[in-house]
């Protein structure tokens, strides 16, 4: 057999067969009381695959499924890459109408859902929208068939896949802060390829005790595959709370876990005399948005050296850029703002407006080429050319590389502010601000300006108790960045808004400013 024949045979479904068929005693999934062996999960899968194919599913159908974080619901992910259905995961706290139009766009067969949390969201969403697609709950209710219980009448049999590594397995929608989400298209071999990187390139404890309590609809969906193949016991939890977060570390002893930089920060703040009930952590896997560097110094002299820094994006979900635990202790004064530098099989790029690279330490937009990359966007030809031209992913991040290859991320390129006819990077300034000991939370924005076009706004939350004036911060931040960046006001607020994914929310805070101007930009 030619390698290449070899190559096209692996599939992701494969992949998880013979996870599962490693370990059958070993428990794969746990969630407060429950727990199922890997045996037992393989058991489930194949009875669901049964269901589904007696209510008329093939592979290369579309399936989506709303849910918090459970074992019905990872059980659920599994089946649909077992069986090659085309699998749309919808955010537990996006919106109706986004998840409305998800379902339609990603031409779903089926929704799958967790009626104890959503029978009254699906409801009032189907109805508001004229959706007739069929219904599965994970449990009885008054919409929808019960999932598990009609796929306890079939026998569990040997797992076997019918899908192919060109198959598009994994439908996921971006957040929508620039519109309406889009569908990225992921195939079998790009999701082989993830786990390969994934299991090669993360620092992965010898025994994995994973702590999932960020949404399995997003980056740690992807993790789960590896993790099995690892022979890893996946802890699950509906949704990050610091105090639960903390007792399930030291409950469970858990090993490896995956935070956005938000939950870094409520940790630091709420728990940061718990670094013996985090004891057992042997890595912290964060990623999702870039996070505060003074913030993170701190995190690892409270929490100890565990931390390690993964960047990508759902079109080349968790695999672009590493940041590993050794290098967050480098004496650099800088590398705790990089964001890594490239994993093995991905070529990563800072290129002009003419795709052509910059020089090393300019500014230019990342961008990814390799085996992980998506296909494209779902029934959209256009965005997919435009962001896949000359066979280069362009994320939207502007950023710097330096001489040892490590990337530093200075913001979304739609979020520069042009202010008097210099470029701007929100994200530079919040770097500053961040650091000030009086302030907490920081999101810098341009708001309309009659002479500077776009004036540079800055959003921040003080720690409890400090008091401090806007000229003392404007100041700070002239002093270290030049009087272009500093900000022109500063109002103090009691919380940022944040996308449902944890990332700072800058689109809903230039609305606030934004919304009667005919134009989005100075």
């Amino acid at each position: 057999m030619a390698t290449s024949d070899v190559h096209t045979a692996t599939t992701y479904a494969n992949t998880l067969i013979k996870a599962l068929a490693r370990f059958p005693e070993r428990i794969a999934l746990a969630q407060d009381e429950d727990s199922v062996t890997y045996r037992e999960l393989a058991a489930h899968i194949s009875k669901l695959i049964q269901l589904l194919e007696k209510r008329g599913l093939r592979a290369g159908d579309g399936i989506a499924q709303l849910s918090k974080n459970s074992i019905a619901a990872a059980t659920v992910q599994l089946a649909a890459f077992v069986m090659g259905l085309r699998y749309t995961p919808l955010h537990p706290l996006g919106s109706r109408e986004d998840h409305a139009h998800i379902l339609a766009d990603s031409g779903s067969a089926v929704l799958i859902f967790d009626a104890t949390a959503f029978q009254t969201h699906v409801k009032e969403m189907t109805a508001a929208n004229g959706l007739g697609l069929p219904l599965l709950s994970h449990q009885k209710c008054e919409l929808a068939d019960d999932l598990f219980g009609l796929s306890d009448d079939f026998t569990a049999s040997p797992l076997v896949t019918t899908s192919k590594a060109t198959d598009i397995v994994a439908l996921l929608y971006t957040g929508g802060t620039t519109g309406k989400p889009k569908g990225v298209a992921l195939t079998s071999a790009n999701m082989v390829m993830n786990a390969l990187l994934t299991l090669s390139e993360w620092e992965w404890p010898n025994q994995i005790r994973f702590l999932c309590a960020t949404p399995i609809t997003h980056a740690t969906g992807c993790m789960l595959i590896p993790i099995l193949l690892r022979g890893g016991t996946v802890f699950l939890q509906e949704s990050f709370k610091a105090q639960a977060f903390v007792h399930g570390v030291k409950r469970h002893s858990i090993t490896a876990t995956f935070l956005v930089p938000t939950m870094i920060y409520v940790l630091l703040d709420e728990h940061s005399e718990a670094r013996d009930e985090l004891a057992s952590l042997e890595m912290i896997i964060y990623g999702g948005s870039p996070i505060s560097p003074k913030r993170l110094q701190q995190a690892i002299e409270v929490f100890g050296p565990k931390f390690m820094q993964v960047y990508s994006q759902s079109e080349a979900p968790n695999c672009a850029t590493i940041l590993r635990r050794f290098e967050h202790q480098s004496n650099e004064a800088d590398r705790l703002a990089s964001c890594g530098r490239p994993l093995l099989g991905i070529d990563v790029a800072v290129l002009n407006e003419h795709d052509q690279p910059v020089a090393q330490g300019s500014i230019g937009e990342v961008c990814f080429r390799g085996p992980s990359v998506m296909q494209g966007y779902w029934n959209r030809p256009q965005d997919t050319s435009e962001t896949l031209r000359n066979g280069w992913l362009h994320t939207g991040d502007m950023a710097y590389q330096d001489a040892e290859g490590y990337l530093y991320i200075v913001d979304r390129k739609k979020e520069m502010i042009i202010t008097g006819g210099f470029n701007v990077f929100p994200r530079e300034i919040e770097d500053v601000l961040m650091e000030h000991p009086s302030v907490k939370g920081a999101t810098v924005i341009g708001v309309p300006d009659g002479k500077w076009g776009e004036a540079i706004k800055a959003l921040v939350v003080l720690h409890d108790g400090h008091a401090i004036d806007q000229s003392e911060l404007i100041a700070y931040v002239k002093a270290r960045k030049g009087a272009v960046a500093a900000p022109k006001s500063v109002d103090f607020v009691g919380s940022l808004p944040l996308t449902a994914v944890g990332k700072p929310d800058r689109k809903a805070v230039r609305a606030r400013f934004w919304s009667d101007q005919s134009r989005q930009v100075g």
